[in-house]
């Protein structure tokens, strides 16, 4: 995957160079670019989410088809939590930090922040290998194996969302 950061920084309009050589407003213009390159990553992350979740709702109709409602029931919470985890992704904090925050973010904190966010992308791959397992499974009709996979990925959604909601406290050294 390609670095967001350096695309931002390339793609600097003429007002963005000339703020980068204003004393003072330097430092803050190299945030906020990063800022919005993590941002746009995680946006990427949260489409990407939404996609996985469409195809688990597709994989659903295999089940609605033959009655299994085991199989029902558990695919429709783990859409409830693609649900969730997408909602967090794209409305998670920037790593912002205003003039009287209580921790302030430096620049190579909210680089970290981005590295962290970029590293949640191994995460989707393993939880598109459940899916792809999800829907094998189900047009095999191979009830016992269909239910283990959606356990597996449900597990790894919620590992996914706990490495998330961890992420501000991991860059900023304040995880308890």
């Amino acid at each position: 995957m390609a670095d967001i950061r350096q695309r931002v920084k390339e793609d600097q309009g003429i007002l963005k160079k000339i703020q980068m050589f204003v004393p003072g407003f330097r430092g803050y213009r190299q945030r906020e670019d990063l800022r919005d390159a993590d941002r746009m990553l995680r946006d990427q992350l949260a489409k990407k989410l939404g996609a996985q979740r469409e195809e688990i709702e597709e994989a659903r109709s295999l089940v609605t088809k033959s009655f299994k409602s085991k199989e029902l029931e558990l695919m429709g919470k783990v859409i409830n939590q693609y649900k969730k985890t997408e909602g967090l992704v794209s409305h998670s904090s920037p790593g912002y930090s205003g003039i009287s925050a209580d921790i302030q973010f430096k620049q190579d904190e909210i680089n970290r922040l981005y590295d962290y966010d970029a590293s949640m992308i191994d995460g989707l791959e393993s939880m598109q290998q459940a899916i792809d397992a999800i829907k094998a499974a189900l047009e095999a009709e191979e009830n016992q194996q269909a239910r283990k996979s959606i356990t597996q990925l449900r597990a790894q959604i919620d590992n996914f969302e706990d490495q998330f909601k961890r992420r501000i406290d991991i860059i900023q050294g304040t995880e308890v």
